[in-house]
């Protein structure tokens, strides 16, 4: 966990003093590629009961070593896959939700409100406030009028200003 811990810690120091791609590679190679010898190092040397929750831990590291140091490579890599395992996790839970749709018009209006939150998320808007904001401002709103619909989008000047997380 440390060694993890230590690795999480260098991204984000990487990411706070805004470096490219490149620069996050040749950072990585310098920090972490140090760090990530000691892991292997203390990987091969920890003391294991055959079939431990440990053992199996360390075999499955072993296992997959060059695929967990791949990220160093590229800059361009995320050290994780915990942004898209984030992402998927409203669409799993969704998944189980849509086996209640009895009508098409029920199916369309969750499609419409996972949409219009996750296009939120996506934009960096606080969820709750967003919705507030379009539930008080989209019924005195003629929907042809563009520039006022372009206010509220979660990209639009009225959105941002007030839900910006």
């Amino acid at each position: 966990m440390e060694y993890c811990s230590k690795l999480f810690k260098y991204e984000e120091i990487f990411q706070k003093k805004g470096y490219d791609s490149d620069q996050r590679k040749i950072a990585r190679l310098e920090k972490e590629k140090p760090l990530l010898e000691a892991f292997w190092s203390w990987n091969e040397t920890v003391p294991l009961i055959k079939n431990s929750r440990l053992d199996k831990a360390v075999q499955y590291a072993k296992n997959r070593k060059p695929y967990l140091e791949n990220y160093l490579d590229d800059g361009h890599c995320s050290l994780s896959n915990n942004l898209s395992e984030q992402l998927m996790k409203s669409f799993a839970t969704g998944r189980k939700n849509w086996l209640f749709h009895d009508t098409p018009q029920g199916a369309e209006s969750s499609a419409i409100i996972y949409s219009v939150v996750e296009t939120a998320r996506a934009n960096g808007l606080n969820i709750y406030k967003y919705l507030t904001f379009l539930l008080m401002y989209m019924p005195d709103t003629d929907p042809t009028d563009e520039e006022e619909m372009d206010w509220m989008m979660p990209w639009g000047e009225g959105a941002i200003h007030n839900c910006k997380i």
